[in-house]
């Protein structure tokens, strides 16, 4: 079986997918998706940081999956790092209002991704 398809990965290889896609618009075209007006060089400056984070958990989920010696690492990373984007979104919703249909998707998606990986953390060890 394909190591990206294998059940106890799908959480990685789904977050490896989306937070790519995500880190490159951030970077260079962060208005494409969403309803932001970057126009100062520190704000791109800010948004090139965001990507290069982005990109660096999904290196590691991406070795978690291809080296079974950091699939822990890279779950535990992917489940705090799914869990910190739903918690600030949900903040976010609390105090600043409903945001656009995209977030709130995203947070649903965020949060299911951590219920998987516990999941699936919980099934490695057991195992």
């Amino acid at each position: 079986m394909n190591k990206f398809v294998k059940p106890s990965n799908l959480h990685l290889t789904i977050s490896i997918i989306i937070v790519m896609m995500v880190a490159f618009v951030y970077g260079f075209k962060p208005d494409l998706w969403f309803d932001v007006k970057v126009v100062t060089i520190d704000e791109f400056n800010i948004y090139k940081a965001i990507m290069g984070v982005y990109i660096a958990f999904s290196s590691l989920w991406f070795i978690g999956i291809i080296r079974e010696k950091f699939w822990q690492t890279a779950t535990i990373s992917n489940a705090l790092f799914m869990i910190g984007l739903a918690f600030g979104r949900i903040i976010s919703l609390l105090f600043d209002g409903i945001p656009s249909t995209i977030f709130l998707l995203g947070t649903i998606g965020e949060l299911i991704l951590v219920f998987y990986a516990f999941y699936q953390f919980k099934n490695q060890k057991s195992n």
